[in-house]
């Protein structure tokens, strides 16, 4: 027992007191997909994703990010992934769906761990737990953008990418979502289209040439669209009329995938159905 009227007891006990109590340890074995807090990794029991069947309209990006992420899981060489483009054609929901189609036969071999941009600052610490861990993980950034001043972002992202001094070890990938290619905002006076010339001016924000593989997602068709919902309106045994569907995505100003998920949960919910 210490003694109170001692100083350096006392100190001690104070020092105690302020020191920051530890964060536990995150069990990098125990799930299929994390949640990285910047601190720690909180497991999620279950990967929500759509089946890769009902991804229309990517065929080549489909094929291209699932043969990538199969070699991860595998222990082999992989690229790191840049998923860039049209908002709402599937970029994150392929990423995810690669991955379960993945962990199907082997789920001890590979986990998801979604990480926000604003815990971008303490990836180092995250690969550091990882690196020590016997599985393979692909770290995933959805809906990534750099201000026009932010050169510490960049930075990191460069060195992540490149081997340098902070770079993510052998058994973790990245997969980054944008909607453009060169992953800065987007300014008033640029048109719609994500590609720009402006992509090509600043070497400093020009990124995708430190992936691997980089895949460009662009707005779908009109046929495209109506395949889309025609896949999902079998899966859930739906009907749905054509003209009713271009009329939902009209009113949107946009035909996409998530649009037509929008079309679906609508029909849906006039049937009186749960999906």
């Amino acid at each position: 027992m210490s003694d109170a009227n001692d100083p350096l007891s006392r100190i001690a006990e104070a020092l105690q007191r302020l020191a920051p109590v530890p964060m536990p340890s995150t069990d990098w074995l125990s799930a299929p997909a994390y949640l990285w807090t910047g601190q720690a990794g909180r497991p999620i029991g279950r990967i929500e994703a759509p089946s890769l069947d009902l991804l229309k309209g990517i065929d080549r990006q489909k094929t291209a990010v699932c043969e990538n992420v199969a070699r991860l899981a595998a222990g082999h060489a992989a690229h790191d992934m840049l998923l860039w483009g049209a908002r709402g054609m599937g970029k994150s929901a392929l990423a995810r769906a690669a991955v379960l189609a993945a962990q199907e036969h082997a789920p001890e071999r590979l986990a998801l761990i979604q990480t926000g941009t604003d815990s971008l600052d303490t990836l180092p610490d995250l690969f550091a737990q990882l690196g020590r861990v016997s599985r393979n993980f692909l770290v995933y950034i959805d809906d990534l953008g750099f201000a026009d001043d932010d050169a510490h972002g960049p930075r990191h992202l460069r060195s992540w990418l490149e081997g340098g001094i902070e770079a993510r070890p052998a058994n973790v990938r990245l997969a980054v979502t944008s909607n453009r290619r060169a992953i800065v905002p987007r300014q008033a006076s640029e048109q719609d289209d994500p590609l720009n010339p402006r992509d090509a001016v600043d070497d400093r924000l020009a990124l995708a040439d430190r992936f691997g593989l980089a895949l460009g997602f662009h707005a779908c068709s009109q046929d495209e669209y109506l395949e889309i919902v025609r896949g999902y309106a079998a899966e859930f045994n739906l009907r749905w009329d054509e003209a009713d569907a271009l009329e939902w995505a009209k009113r949107r100003g946009a035909r996409s995938g998530r649009v037509a998920w929008h079309y679906i949960v609508e029909l849906a919910g006039r049937s009186g159905k749960r999906i």
